[in-house]
C-alpha cells in the first residue's frame, strides 16, 4: 500500500472513530446512561460489537464529564471448541479490569431444545440471567449491553411481524425485577460502521456458532427485508429508528397507553378558518424542487407528514 493510501486510509479511519464516539457519547447523554460514580458492567461476548463497546468507553472515560468505573465481563457457557484463552488475553492486553462467569448453559440448551430447532432465544434468555444476577454480586449498578441501532430496528420488525406487539430494544431498560440498569450505549450506531471498525482494530473475534444450532431464520428474513429497502431507500431504517423516539400514543390504538373512553368535544374556543390551498402548499415546502422521486422523497417523509397533521 502506497504512503497516499496510507494516510488516506489513516482518515477515513480517524472519520469513523469520531462518528462511533460522538453517536456513544450522544446516546449516552441523551438516556443519562452513565452517571457520577457508577460501576459499569461491560457484557463482552467475543462478537464486534461489543469489543467496539468496551473500545469506546474506555475512550470516553478519559474524557467524560463524570467520573465512572468499567469492568469487562465474559460467559464461558461451556460450548464446545470455545477458545478460553481469547478473551483473558486480549483484556489483559487492554489493562481493563474483567471476571470470566462459568456456566454451563450449553448442556441445558441442548437438552431443553429439540435438535433442528434454534437455541438463540433459550440461549440468550440463560446469559443474561446469569449476567444480571453477576453484576449484583459484584455491584455493578450498569449492565452495558453491545446491540446497536439495526439490532434494534430489527427488533421492532421481529416483534410485530411474529408476536404481535409494538416493541423493540430501548436504549436504557429497568430489568424486570428492578434489580438492574441495561445500558445500550451503541443505540445510536450502524453496524456497518462497527464491522469496519472491528476490521481496522483487528479484534480476535469469537464467532457465535460453536453451539452448531441453526441462525435465527426469522431475524435473518427481517435483516434482509431492512437491507434491501436501505438499498432502494438510502436513510430508511435511520427514519423508522428515529420513529421510536417521536411516539404519539393518541395515534396509536394501545387503550392502556392513551384513554380513548374519557375523550370530549372542546369547543370552547371559535374553530380556526382553514385554506386547504395553502396548507398543501406549505406542506410541498418541505420537499426540495429536485427530490420529487420516491427515494429521494423518503428522508423528508417524517418533516411531510408532521406538517400534513398540523
Amino acid at each position: 500500500m502506497s504512503d497516499l493510501e496510507n494516510r488516506r486510509d489513516r482518515l477515513e479511519f480517524n472519520k469513523l472513530q469520531k462518528r462511533l464516539r460522538r453517536n456513544v457519547g450522544k446516546a449516552i447523554a441523551d438516556f443519562n446512561m452513565i452517571e457520577e460514580g457508577d460501576k459499569v458492567m461491560v457484557c463482552l461476548s467475543g462478537g464486534k460489537d461489543s469489543y467496539a463497546m468496551l473500545e469506546i468507553l474506555m475512550n470516553l472515560q478519559k474524557t467524560a464529564p463524570v467520573n465512572f468505573e468499567l469492568v469487562a465481563v465474559n460467559m464461558d457457557q461451556k460450548q464446545p471448541g470455545f477458545p478460553e484463552h481469547v478473551l483473558p488475553e486480549y483484556l489483559q492486553s487492554v489493562g481493563v479490569p474483567y471476571h470470566i462467569v462459568n456456566k454451563d448453559t450449553y448442556s441445558v440448551v441442548k437438552e431443553v431444545v429439540p435438535e433442528g430447532k434454534t437455541t438463540c432465544g433459550l440461549c440468550s434468555r440463560l446469559r443474561r440471567g446469569t449476567l444480571y444476577g453477576f453484576a449484583e454480586e459484584i455491584g455493578a449498578t450498569k449492565v452495558a449491553l453491545g446491540h446497536h441501532k439495526d439490532d434494534i430496528v430489527e427488533t421492532l420488525f421481529l416483534n410485530m411481524f411474529y408476536g404481535g406487539r409494538l416493541k423493540a430494544m430501548p436504549p436504557k431498560l429497568r430489568a424486570d425485577d428492578g434489580r438492574n440498569i441495561v445500558i445500550r450505549p451503541l443505540a445510536y450506531c450502524r453496524e456497518s460502521d462497527l464491522i469496519a471498525f472491528a476490521e481496522h482494530k483487528q479484534f480476535p473475534i469469537i464467532p457465535c456458532n460453536l453451539c452448531g444450532s441453526q441462525e435465527n431464520l426469522q431475524r435473518q428474513a427481517i435483516k434482509g427485508m431492512l437491507n434491501d429497502w436501505e438499498r432502494k431507500f438510502p436513510g430508511r431504517s435511520d427514519n423508522i429508528f428515529a420513529a421510536l423516539t417521536r411516539v404519539s400514543p393518541s395515534q396509536l390504538a394501545d387503550r392502556d397507553l392513551y384513554d380513548f373512553e374519557s375523550l370530549e368535544l372542546d369547543r370552547s374556543e371559535p374553530a380556526r378558518e382553514v385554506d386547504a390551498r395553502s396548507i398543501e402548499q406549505s406542506v410541498d415546502s418541505w420537499i426540495p424542487e429536485d427530490a420529487r422521486e420516491e427515494e429521494q422523497v423518503e428522508a423528508a417523509q417524517p418533516m411531510y407528514i408532521e406538517a400534513r397533521n398540523l
